[in-house]
């Protein structure tokens, strides 16, 4: 049936019959005019490569400092060290939270921050022993590769280095953020301070090469061009054939208000509903069979449009988002239950399932 209504686009064609898309076919797509289509094609390849389960994780989010020695133009989180409401957490504080979380039906603590010019090494170790030693099964899904290089340049220690500690302390996994994306034209204007987008996919192998899985996200809708995001999208996909340690790509829309992209007015609207939708289906085409995680993270695209966009090539919605300061800071509502959730899911006709952070199903509804 499908077969049959694409008639104008040879990349479409080559991802239905399940071919990997090069980089010419991803910018077709990113140029392709008929959203309905694509979103077609991208829910297609859902079904062959995942079925029809969405699943969600009960995730807390815990910002441990919203210090940064970053000045990031596309954040609206960061504070300088010694600005007002600047704060950073002992890790006392950041483990009683952590067993508020655990009791509120945990199974992951996200813990993630800012640069923070003065903490030491030890601060985050002892952090993560602290966690392990009163909620040991809890996972442990901290630190972007983005902190992981700034720590590395702060300490005087390899990255390498790093992740070995941070992992005989606890660290179960890492979470996606600070790729941003990854071509340096874009990221130069949108990431002062962070490391490249070739020295994040260099600690992210590294991390996976000791068995530690991460998440890799895309941020997309603020300055970029489409041959931006299908560069992202290729070197994405070009390392996890080499490490298999990506658990999901999490696309997350940039969201506008309190950023520096706003003030200095490069970006004066969030980009569309119907970019929102384009970038889910890509996703699923440029990444199928290699990656077939693609989560909709709910928080930045409102509960009605994460729906549209399971329809577009997702199964997954993240998680709970317990606590999720980022958006919050950028005017976003965060907070969700599983219960919430796995009723979205129904409402779509598909099955929600709460799963770990490596994909495993926990429970169903």
């Amino acid at each position: 049936m499908l077969e049959q209504l694409i008639k104008d686009s040879q990349a479409l064609d080559r991802a239905l019959a399940g071919e990997e898309l090069s980089y010419n076919d991803g910018l077709e797509l990113m140029n392709y005019d008929n959203l309905h289509l694509l979103a077609a094609v991208a829910d297609d390849a859902r079904k062959k490569l995942v079925g029809e389960i969405v699943t969600f994780a009960a995730s807390y989010y815990m910002n441990y400092t919203n210090v940064c020695a970053a000045s990031c133009q596309m954040c609206a989180f960061y504070r300088k060290d010694g600005a007002d409401d600047a704060y950073t957490l002992t890790p006392q504080e950041i483990e009683q939270r952590v067993g508020i979380a655990q009791q509120m039906g945990a199974t992951e603590v996200h813990i993630v921050g800012g640069f923070h010019p003065k903490l030491p090494l030890e601060y985050y170790e002892d952090m993560m022993k602290l966690i392990k030693k009163n909620h040991p099964q809890l996972n442990i899904k901290a630190l972007t590769a983005a902190e992981i290089f700034y720590l590395s340049k702060l300490t005087k220690n390899s990255t390498k280095e790093v992740l070995s500690r941070l992992k005989s302390a606890g660290l179960d996994s890492m979470p996606g953020g600070g790729a941003e994306l990854f071509h340096p034209d874009v990221r130069s204007k949108i990431a002062r301070g962070k490391c490249t987008g070739q020295q994040w996919l260099d600690v992210i192998e590294e991390a996976h090469g000791m068995g530690i899985n991460s998440n890799v996200t895309m941020l997309y809708g603020h300055i970029e061009k489409p041959e931006h995001i299908v560069d992202h999208l290729i070197k994405i996909r070009e390392l996890q054939k080499k490490t298999r340690g990506f658990l999901t790509l999490i696309p997350l829309k940039f969201s506008l208000d309190n950023t520096e992209l706003e003030q200095e007015h490069l970006v004066n609207n969030e980009c569309s509903s119907v970019y929102d939708l384009k970038i889910i289906a890509l996703s699923r085409l440029m990444l199928a069979n290699v990656l077939n995680n693609i989560s909709v993270y709910w928080v930045a695209y409102g509960k009605k449009l994460a729906q549209v966009a399971l329809s577009n090539g997702g199964n997954d919605l993240v998680g709970t988002a317990f606590s999720e300061e980022v958006y919050r800071a950028a005017g976003k509502p965060t907070a969700s239950s599983v219960e919430e959730l796995a009723t979205m899911v129904k409402e779509i006709g598909r099955s929600p399932a709460q799963r770990n952070t490596h994909f495993k199903v926990l429970r169903t509804f």
